[in-house]
């Protein structure tokens, strides 16, 4: 007979077609009975640890959590009075019931440079694709490196600033097909080591500097996968950054990721094992963080990119998988599976976006053209 938190959770599912030991693909199968009363209880953490530590499965995770945010689930548990008394006023996928203090892992950058080698394209660019007439993971991200370098109009000579370079894939590809001087910043040891040995024979300087610390002015200045990091605390002081730095006559383009509506905390199951104080930026905060600093010429929204290059993410991993386990244990295993396919089903559900902005100072001369290019292959 099923208990009362089963019989919740299989309520909770059935509207985004989601059976327990079901014969579709997005079924979940259950293997230890404790599963339901912790994910009541304990939310997205209770659901992506009962994962990594096998408690259930499913044969295709993405799918199912993206219908988990599709069903848009968090709203129909706040209209269910009785069902909100049982999980002791717990909501799946809302980090406002769940305590702040989490245990944090070591820094998502950190990590190992081989993982990242074996994950992403040759460039290890670790942002979204521009996936237009191609369906290699390579020129996806050849495609949105080409896509910036055009819309930010970079001729030879120009000096370039990339906040947070990772490891060193734009700078590499600006120096070699534009003939700019690129400065690329990162606080990642080993990002700035392998960036410097790629771009060894460039004009390219990788320094281990925090954004805050530069003071020099650049023809362009370019962010991709940074923002993200910043906090909501510290977005306008980000701008004016931007603003100081950049010449009259420069421009700023920032890559990012962009939520739907406001927030102040990141999941919980991301904050505590992905990217600990990590933030998502609404419309709205990013607007009132450039009120009085730098004016919007652009804004570009390609959110279902992002679904497939984590996708294309995800099988690298997994056939790469074999070379990698000697040095992670199952349970990070689970734990990138979840991780790859909880943020694919985002994008897939339209909760999150990818923007690109391109921004000028007020004593910008001349008109922006925006740049939407039909092909970049």
């Amino acid at each position: 007979m099923k208990n009362k938190y089963q019989k919740a959770v299989q309520d909770l599912l059935a509207p985004a077609g989601i059976k327990i030991n079901g014969n579709q693909n997005w079924d979940i199968r259950v293997k230890n009975e404790n599963f339901y009363k912790r994910i009541l209880k304990d939310g997205s953490v209770g659901l992506g640890e009962s994962y990594m530590e096998g408690w259930w499965d499913c044969k295709q995770l993405d799918e199912f959590i993206y219908r988990l945010f599709n069903a848009d689930l968090e709203k129909k548990i706040r209209k269910n009075f009785k069902l909100k008394g049982l999980i002791l006023k717990s909501r799946l996928f809302n980090m406002q019931s769940l305590k702040k203090s989490k245990k944090s892992i070591s820094h998502h950058y950190d990590i190992g440079n081989e993982l990242y080698k074996e994950m992403l394209d040759p460039l290890m660019i670790y942002s979204c694709g521009y996936w237009q007439k191609t369906n290699r993971l390579s020129q996806a991200q050849e495609n949105k490196l080409e896509l910036i370098c055009r819309k930010l109009k970079l001729k030879p000579g120009e000096r370039v600033l990339d906040i947070g370079c990772g490891w060193g894939g734009f700078a590499y590809y600006a120096a070699k097909n534009y003939e700019v001087e690129v400065v690329g910043i990162t606080i990642s040891e080993k990002q700035k080591k392998l960036a410097m040995e790629r771009c060894r024979d460039l004009p390219v300087e990788i320094r281990l500097q925090d954004y805050r610390e530069i003071d020099e002015k650049f023809d362009k200045i370019v962010s991709v996968g940074m923002l993200e990091h910043v906090g909501h605390k510290n977005y306008r002081p980000f701008m004016e950054i931007v603003k100081k730095n950049l010449k009259d006559d420069g421009l700023c383009l920032l890559h990012f990721i962009g939520g739907n509506e406001t927030k102040y905390n990141t999941d919980p199951w991301i904050n505590k094992y992905i990217f600990p104080e990590g933030l998502i930026p609404s419309i709205m905060q990013i607007g009132k963080a450039l009120e009085g600093t730098l004016l919007l010429e652009d804004w570009h929204n390609f959110g279902l990119y992002y679904d497939k290059t984590l996708m294309a993410w995800y099988e690298n991993f997994r056939e790469a998988w074999p070379k990698l386990k000697a040095s992670y244990n199952r349970m990070f295993f689970k734990m990138w599976e979840f991780y790859l396919c909880s943020s694919a089903a985002s994008f897939r559900a339209k909760r999150l976006n990818l923007w690109q902005l391109v921004l000028t100072k007020r004593e910008f001369p001349d008109m922006y053209h925006s740049v939407r290019p039909k092909n970049l292959v």
